[in-house]
């Protein structure tokens, strides 16, 4: 059966600012695109579907974590995201009512962040075993690479002072070796919040669909999962028996010291891995990104603990982290790196120069995840390489000035996440939200890598801004390509699947400030509208 679909339609092929009339959709998959008349004489006898609003490509998310996510942003979890919580006296409170709601039972909570939520206390063990006593207490930070745990909470996870740090991971410890209650890096805080994932697993039938739902009505329609877990695979399986799956899904497997890589092959256009994650530094927020300059000595950097002069160091040496990377690319895996620092994303594209030589890679698509530090050279290096990257600017939304006045300067800090940076040297740059970390807000991730300004209306002192035509490219067409997708959605041309959105303005002619705000009013995946 075909379907014309008919509107305002912005297809994106081959550029953003081309107008259509007419879309013509036959078993899931884009047939023409045109003049309306033009279409319904070649398909005379299909169903017209009038779409009120301006039409384009579904929104990629090219690096999130919806399994993860559908737990944290559920209702097991306790929420002190400063997106939801500002102030530090709300998030003590609301930890507070939870432990005394709980009765004793264990307690989990996501977002602390105390450069945004000033006056939060240092989350040690003996804070947080006042706060809950004997019951467990696990308080995950908003970047997710810290976790704050009381000894309940230790206990309940089979943690103690004898429990070694995992290979590119830590657990805080005192002078005489004692837990400090702070799990650093994926392999730790994995640990800690084990028995929550344990307690989840019977709701997941309820939460994760309702979390791919949400990110559906956003306006996204392919999601990529960097950090999947097998585990959940029957359920989307399930859900796409029943046809009740709302998005694309591409996952990437965790690295893992000594790991063995899956067999290729498997998957199809709805669920399929594409690659394997790993991590090169940390997280900015925490003091453990690796660069070549210093965190600067302010209140905030010593209220996380940071001596003066301090500079974080990477999870990995480079022959660590290459030894990691070797057997997943050897078995023809995409590998995408998280890298912040200027030191870490050179080690990082150090290892992948070694192993893309090493095997004569041409088409590998290699990713840096972030690249919040990295540098106009870099951005050239990396795309002479064909590595590609994704940049996470909605940092500049919610911690511009914390960047600038706290951590980095404005050297260093004005110029974060420049995405202008990246397509000048010719990359194909995409945009994320990370997961829970920010709202996924793709919009608004275009708006501010064109305005470099925060919600506050401070604008960046560095870096570069990008185009409207790179700004939409970033969640469409680029992001498709960074997938390994293009021949399947990011775009509206015939050949690809009927992956699109209606939304209440012009994407291409309306301003940065009213793009952050577009509205989603309808999201069709194969042609079928799922939102």
């Amino acid at each position: 059966m075909t379907t014309v679909f008919t509107g305002r339609i912005r297809p994106f092929a081959p550029s953003t600012d081309i107008e259509v009339e007419a879309m013509a959709v036959e078993d899931a998959t884009i047939v023409a695109v045109g003049s309306a008349q033009e279409i319904r004489r070649t398909y005379p006898d299909a169903e017209t579907v009038a779409l009120d609003g301006w039409v384009m490509p579904g929104l990629i998310e090219p690096h999130g974590h919806p399994g993860f996510a559908a737990i944290l942003l559920s209702d097991l979890v306790v929420d002190l995201r400063p997106v939801v919580v500002p102030r530090a006296e709300d998030v003590l409170a609301a930890l507070r009512t939870a432990v005394a709601e709980a009765d004793g039972e264990p307690v989990f909570a996501n977002g602390w962040d105390s450069l945004l939520q000033r006056g939060l206390p240092d989350p040690d063990i003996r804070f947080l075993d006042e706060l809950a006593g004997r019951a467990p207490l696990v308080v995950i930070h908003n970047s997710g690479h810290s976790v704050y745990f009381n000894t309940a909470a230790a206990l309940a996870a089979g943690i103690d002072r004898t429990t070694p740090d995992p290979v590119g991971a830590s657990f805080g410890r005192d002078a005489e070796g004692e837990l400090t209650g702070v799990a650093l890096e994926a392999a730790a805080v994995e640990m800690v919040v084990a028995p929550m994932l344990a307690t989840a697993q019977e709701h997941l039938p309820r939460i994760l669909p309702a979390h791919l739902r949400d990110l559906a009505a956003r306006g996204i329609t392919t999601v990529s999962d960097l950090s999947w877990n097998r585990g959940l695979d029957p359920l989307i399986d399930a859900l796409r028996a029943k046809g009740a799956m709302p998005v694309r899904l591409r996952w990437y497997e965790m690295s893992r010291p000594g790991g063995m890589p899956s067999a290729r092959g498997g998957g199809d256009a709805f669920f399929r891995q594409t690659g394997v994650k790993t991590w090169s530094d940390g997280s900015p927020w925490v003091g453990n990104i690796a660069t070549s300059f210093p965190y600067l000595d302010t209140p905030a950097t010593r209220a996380l603990g940071l001596e003066p002069h301090h500079i974080g160091r990477a999870n990995y040496t480079s022959d660590e982290l290459s030894a990691i990377a070797e057997p997943y690319a050897a078995a023809g895996w995409q590998l995408a790196c998280h890298a912040h620092g200027d030191r870490a994303i050179d080690a990082t594209l150090d290892v992948y120069a070694q192993i893309i030589a090493r095997h004569g890679l041409t088409d590998h698509r290699f990713r840096l995840e972030h690249c919040g530090a990295m540098t106009p050279a870099q951005f050239e290096r990396a795309a002479s390489l064909g590595v590609t990257v994704s940049l996470f600017v909605d940092h500049i939304t919610y911690w511009g000035e914390v960047l600038v006045d706290d951590l980095f300067g404005p050297e260093h800090g004005g110029a974060w996440a420049d995405a202008g940076a990246a397509f000048a040297a010719g990359h194909r740059v995409t945009f994320h939200n990370d997961g829970w970390v920010t709202p996924d807000e793709p919009f608004r991730n275009m708006a501010v890598a064109e305005t470099r300004t925060t919600r506050n209306g401070y604008r960046m002192p560095g870096g570069s801004p990008v185009t409207r035509d790179q700004a939409l490219l970033a969640h469409t067409v680029n992001a498709a390509w960074q997938l390994f997708s293009e021949h399947e959605v990011g775009a509206l041309a015939p050949g690809l699947f009927a992956d699109f959105i209606v939304v209440d303005r012009d994407p291409v002619t309306v301003s940065s400030e009213d793009l952050a705000a577009t509205q989603v009013t309808s999201t069709y995946v194969a042609g079928v509208r799922v939102v």
